[in-house]
């Protein structure tokens, strides 16, 4: 009647070994460490930069307790553990002095970081400790603002150019076209060139509301984008950004950073672990922009660095093909860029594929169109500074789809090809709020919430003994079976663990151990109605299981709405609760009933059960 076949037992320890393996990993702690990352789009960090450390740090006396690469796909880190904080800060200086010849111009980012202490055989397993979040690391808060009039002025001004590009391609005349404020102006002296002009407009260009426009100068065509371009546009804008800002933050190395929006223009950014706020703004804030130029022949080449250049040059003097003079006006910027990948050339050169959106295509044509012969150039900008990528020769003329060639290797074809795909920040952004929360803040937090979990387990678990007795015992370790299990699969999760989430698990404790007073109950009703110790445990276990489901259920339904329509800490809470609601169940039922199986289910005459006083009717 109690006994469970040996495959469930073997089953229950296999839980248990699988709930200690990936709980162990939270106790190890985590050791101070460095960061090196690459501060420019161009430059990869290979697995070399780990013996530059090391020399570095060698030649200045200080010594690490570990230091390896991790490739990060199109880029790698070097991370330097050390024994102490004190280590870790003279470290970082001497680090960014050995690698960084120009402090103006960093080549190399370096960072503090947390690396977790849990042995390797442990990381082989993936058992790997739970990330912290802002308030239990400690770290930075960005709140940033979207600068929406920006947004607009340069769609507006992306508009302004595809109308004149139409009105031209289609042979119409006009007598003006100009921008004011959000709308464009085009002047007409007649009326069949303006109603040509309209519906050429309207048919290619759909988002445009069009009006018409009497007044002593002529007819005039005003156009201005229509509520849902607006709209479009700057969720577009908003949603590039979260993008682009995810990208960076890799470099940083963050484990789980929190990248959301937050109203119609704004974005939060959380750095847990990272203490540097000067080194994450200057991430955070970076812009990279792609530009193709024509280059300027009429300066000779080997004297562009003491020509002199008109108003209409500028000089660059880093990248491959340095120093030459290119035009300032750009052919196309990266915004026209649809797509890019690595592909090889028809003499199986490796090369860059290029496709540009209709615009794009349009611009490049008319720009290559009589230069077929010269010198083209693709340049980067970072931080202010270009460098040039490459400088070709025009074969023929460009559309949309050209190729890039003369790359050094498929590796640099395919960085390239990266970096032209991954664009920019669609418009600038303002921290308008910023909040450091220091690693001590991080642990008193973490210590407030251990102890609170702690007490109240200790105080349910003298509560249950003293009045169950040793069933009470048995719903004690069923729940901290549940504590073992919830912390193991966010563990195993990866999950991010924020004060909400201590929450969350004391919240569970108090709900895991409902379900085994219901069990407890029952048996004692079974008892007071005269049936068997045996017969009583058996009908306590099943008759409960049906109200623990229904109550776990419709609380679990409600931890779905949150998680489902909740942001932010609220679903951290769903997260961690839902969890706890099926750990709960399967400690509650399952461990506790074999555990009473196992003492109570091998004795044939069983004349008592250690249950607390059983209040008869007629006592």
């Amino acid at each position: 009647m109690n006994r469970y076949p040996l495959w469930k037992y073997v089953m229950i320890a296999l839980v248990l070994a699988f709930g200690a393996l990936y709980t162990v990993p939270n106790f190890f702690g985590e050791s101070p460490a460095v960061q090196v990352s690459s501060a420019k789009a161009t430059l990869k960090l290979g697995p070399d930069a780990v013996d530059r450390v090391q020399q570095a740090l060698s030649a200045a006396s200080l010594r690490s307790e570990s230091a390896f690469f991790e490739d990060l796909g199109n880029n790698g880190t070097v991370r330097v553990r050390f024994a102490n904080t004190d280590l870790q800060f003279r470290a970082k200086s001497v680090i960014e002095q050995a690698l960084n010849k120009d402090a103006t111009d960093p080549s190399y980012l370096v960072a503090f970081n947390l690396l977790p202490n849990t042995p390797a055989w442990l990381q082989g397993l993936r058992a790997l400790p739970m990330y912290l979040g802002l308030d239990l690391r400690g770290g930075v808060h960005f709140l940033m603002q979207v600068d929406t009039r920006a947004v607009m002025a340069k769609r507006i001004q992306a508009t302004q150019a595809a109308a004149r590009a139409q009105l031209v391609e289609k042979k119409i005349r006009f007598a003006g076209l100009a921008r004011n404020g959000d709308m464009i102006e085009i002047r007409f002296r007649d009326r069949e060139p303006f109603d040509a002009a309209r519906d050429v407009l309207a048919a290619q260009m759909p988002e445009l509301a069009l009006s018409e426009v009497n007044d002593a100068e002529g007819l005039m065509l005003r156009a201005s984008l229509n509520p849902q371009a607006v709209k479009r546009t700057l969720e577009e804008a908003v949603q590039q950004n979260i993008s682009t800002l995810s990208k960076r933050v890799n470099e940083l190395g963050v484990a789980e950073p929190v990248i959301q929006r937050q109203g119609a223009d704004r974005i939060v950014v959380q750095l847990p672990g990272v203490q540097d706020v000067s080194r994450a703004k200057d991430i955070i804030g970076r812009t990279a922009t792609l530009e193709v130029r024509m280059v300027d022949e009429s300066v000779t080449r080997g004297s562009e660095e003491t020509a002199t250049l008109s108003p209409a040059s500028e000089l660059f003097k880093v990248g491959k093909g340095a120093p030459v003079v290119l035009y300032k006006d750009p052919v196309i910027t990266g915004d026209y860029i649809s797509n890019a990948g690595a592909a090889f050339d028809q003499n199986q050169q490796p090369s860059v594929s290029i496709d540009l959106n209709g615009d794009g295509g349009r611009r490049m044509r008319e720009a290559t169109r009589e230069k077929v012969g010269k010198l083209m150039a693709i340049v980067l900008f970072e931080k202010g500074k270009g460098e040039v990528l490459t400088v070709a020769t025009i074969r023929d003329e460009l559309g949309s789809r050209f190729q890039i060639t003369g790359m050094e290797s498929p590796t640099a074809a395919s960085d390239l090809a990266l970096l032209l795909r991954a664009g920019s920040l669609a418009a600038p952004m303002e921290i308008i709020e910023e909040r450091t929360i220091g690693p001590q803040l991080g642990a008193e937090n973490i210590a407030k919430g251990f102890n609170s979990t702690l007490y109240g387990f200790a105080a349910i678990a003298a509560f249950m003994m003293v009045y169950y007795l040793l069933f009470g015992a048995f719903s004690v370790f069923a729940l901290g079976v549940n504590v073992m299990l919830l912390i193991s699969l966010l563990s195993v999760l990866q999950a991010t663990l924020t004060l909400p989430g201590i929450a969350a698990i004391a919240l569970t404790l108090g709900m895991a151990i409902d379900a085994n007073v219901l069990i407890n109950e029952r048996i004692r009703e079974e008892l007071r109605n005269g049936n068997s110790p045996q017969a009583a445990i058996a009908a306590g276990f099943e008759r409960a299981w049906a109200t623990i489901l229904d109550s776990n259920v419709t609380t679990l339904i409600a931890g779905l709405a949150l998680l489902i329509f909740g942001s932010g800490p609220i679903r951290g809470f769903a997260v961690v609760h839902c969890l706890g609601i099926l750990t709960s169940m399967f400690s509650a039922v399952v461990v506790a009933r074999a555990l009473a199986n196992l003492w109570y289910g091998r004795r044939k005459k069983l004349t008592s059960v250690s249950i607390g006083q059983v209040w008869k009717p007629n006592a």
